[in-house]
């Protein structure tokens, strides 16, 4: 039953992570990887939410599946050495740190708001 509720929420993952992140950048200009800024900030938020007031199930569903595959740290890795690569170090160590910070509050916020609930 466990992998069912992790793959399931995969199954939604995944497609709205690739959603978000066409939304997203088609209404962005820059560089910034923007799309996948989104989903992380996203994805952290809803993950400390589900951390702190989630039902076990729902951590699998939720947390472990579609967390998991609505965000990522691969295309995060990837698109910070193709900024180093066009030259654009700021924007690549702006992304690396913006990310860390804002991706932690996010899962703070949403720890503080699963204690609320």
């Amino acid at each position: 039953m466990n992998v069912l509720l992790v793959a399931l929420g995969a199954a939604v993952g995944a497609p709205l992570r690739y959603l978000t992140d066409r939304w997203v950048s088609a209404r962005t200009a820059s560089g910034f990887p923007w799309g996948t800024f989104t989903v992380n900030i996203v994805g952290s938020l809803v993950l400390g939410v589900v951390l702190r007031a989630g039902s076990p199930d729902l951590r699998l569903l939720i947390g472990t599946g579609l967390c998991g595959a609505l965000t990522t740290f691969s295309t995060f890795g990837y698109e910070t050495l193709r900024l180093i690569e066009s030259g654009a170090n700021g924007q690549a160590a702006a992304n690396v740190g913006v990310s860390l910070a804002v991706g932690l509050g996010a899962a703070a916020a949403g720890w503080a708001l699963g204690s609320a609930l």
